[in-house]
């Protein structure tokens, strides 16, 4: 099998509609968030008590997308793992409210909700793009010792680490622009398949059914309304860059990147420029094809990364 067709067999799994099957909807702090939380293989092979004390890994997805993205990696990591991932405010199965002040810290503080809601107590942290500031944001409140729960580690996928690498897509620009609102109203699925398909590789692009399911996921509950709303991601990163990034340096658990190469948005230049800043980096690893999206352009190679980091820590 050859390389492109290797990571087009990679990616058949199941559509969104039956993921929602297997999550449920959990209130934090006045909003109805979607999670998904599930043991490894929830089969007679382990009962309901053995699977909550092996160890945890809540995954935080990216901008415009959804828990769903992870679901690529999902079956790997869920032979040995309970894995909890959430849509957070504005996302997929979640609530979207059209008035409301979308920020990292609040998507942080609703995170932390669902921590102490799960009653976890140590638990390994995945991120992917606008969930990597949430991680940031996170991480920085562990550091301070006010986070809730304790973290075993951190990995991050590719996004805007820091702000002076982060090249943003002119529509994400013009999102956030006085213009922001109108734009959004006259953007339609041509426009985001041709803007999302421009951060992956080469050679493992969404297929017309990706495309189609990202699609809806972004529409329902009415959610493309907010597009512009939750674009404030990136005026936080600016304001908050300095805590964010000493939070990464100064960083006393492991961290990891597992980072696309050619992503235009925050490929190898923004891995260059983590090193440069002398940030954390207990394991690295730079996927040369492919772009933006790892997990859902390379599962297998991101799932097995991702377990080497793991390894040693359990």
């Amino acid at each position: 099998m050859n390389q492109i067709s290797e990571h087009i067999a990679q990616r058949s799994h199941p559509g969104p509609e039956l993921w929602r099957e297997r999550g449920e909807l959990v209130e934090l702090l006045g909003h109805s968030l979607f999670v998904i939380d599930e043991s490894p293989n929830q089969s007679a092979e382990k009962s309901s008590a053995e699977a909550k004390t092996l160890p945890t890994i809540l995954l935080l997805h990216g901008f415009p997308t959804s828990s769903w993205d992870w679901q690529p990696i999902w079956n790997t990591l869920a032979q040995d793992y309970r894995l909890i991932a959430v849509d957070m405010l504005g996302f997929g199965f979640s609530d979207k409210p059209n008035k409301h002040q979308y920020s990292i810290h609040g998507q942080a503080d609703l995170i932390e909700a669902l921590v102490q809601t799960k009653q976890l107590k140590q638990f390994h942290v995945l991120t992917h793009d606008y969930g990597d500031t949430v991680g940031q944001e996170l991480l920085s409140r562990q550091l301070e010792g006010s986070g809730a729960g304790e973290w075993l580690s951190c990995c991050f996928l590719n996004g805007g680490l820091f702000p002076e690498t982060h090249r943003a897509l002119l529509t994400q620009k013009l999102l956030l622009s006085p213009i922001g609102s109108l734009l959004n109203r006259l953007t339609g699925y041509a426009t985001f398949c041709r803007n999302f398909s421009s951060v992956f590789g080469t050679k493992s692009k969404p297929s017309e059914e990706e495309l189609e399911n990202f699609w809806w996921l972004i529409n329902i509950n009415n959610g493309k309304h907010i597009f512009h709303n939750l674009m404030t991601y990136i005026r936080d990163r600016l304001e908050h860059r300095e805590r964010w990034v000493s939070a990464m340096q100064q960083s006393t658990i492991p961290l990891c990147l597992i980072n696309g190469s050619v992503d235009p948005v925050s490929g190898k230049h923004m891995v260059a420029r983590y090193k440069e800043l002398n940030c954390r980096l207990d394991y690295l690893a730079q996927l040369p094809e492919i772009g933006h999206y790892p997990q859902v352009e390379a599962p297998k190679e991101v799932a097995t990364h991702y377990q080497n980091f793991l390894q040693p820590l359990l």
